[in-house]
């Protein structure tokens, strides 16, 4: 009979709480998404947004990607929620769809980018919806790629590009890769395709 092999690697839920510990304590944390890896700080905490733009050496007009757990968390985002994006949001989400908000005016300005809105999406993906559910609030959701390199699918790729910069991160495997989420923003009372990707409107 075959010797079995005895895993190391710490249980996920072990995984996950040392990931929302790192969050809580402003380091950046990169963890699986439907698509790509994406790096996660407190959209709440500044210095952790500030944070995070240093470390993937991103422009600061550039606004961030959020994900929220649950249509209920957008209050603490969004200043009002358009009435077109209601259908959209109970078809796709959770999914790869990503809406633009009017933000509140008490956001971080980078995390904005200035703009007056923000960008929020519910991911499909379990690891990514159980780490947003455990840390209680939103994360970003940034690719976990230096700014214009290729976005990566495995773990290896994300220590690969950032050996030292990040303080966890979550390995849930490879992901799908492809395309990124579809963004839709509306001018007016009707909806705009900003980036198109595996939803088709």
């Amino acid at each position: 009979m075959a010797e079995r092999k005895l895993s190391t690697a710490p249980p996920m839920s072990a995984m996950l709480a040392q990931a929302v510990g790192c969050i809580r304590e402003g380091a950046v944390v990169a963890f699986p998404t439907e698509t790509y890896y994406g790096l996660a700080v407190d959209p709440f905490n500044r210095e952790a947004v500030v944070r995070l733009f240093h470390c993937k050496r991103r422009p600061l007009d550039k606004p961030l990607l959020v994900l929220i757990d649950r249509a209920e968390q957008l209050p603490l985002l969004v200043r009002s929620v358009p009435e077109p994006y209601l259908p959209l949001m109970r078809r796709y989400w959770p999914g790869p769809l990503t809406l633009i908000f009017p933000a509140r005016e008490d956001l971080c300005a980078e995390l904005t980018g200035n703009s007056g809105t923000i960008a929020i999406r519910i991911s499909s993906h379990p690891l990514a919806r159980e780490l947003v559910r455990l840390a209680a609030i939103p994360l970003t959701a940034t690719s976990a790629n230096l700014s214009g390199q290729p976005a990566p699918t495995t773990a290896e790729e994300v220590k690969g590009m950032f050996p030292s910069s990040l303080g966890y991160i979550l390995d849930g495997g490879t992901t799908p890769g492809g395309l990124s989420s579809t963004v839709v923003g509306l001018e007016g009372q009707r909806l705009i395709v900003h980036r198109q990707g595996p939803i088709r409107l």
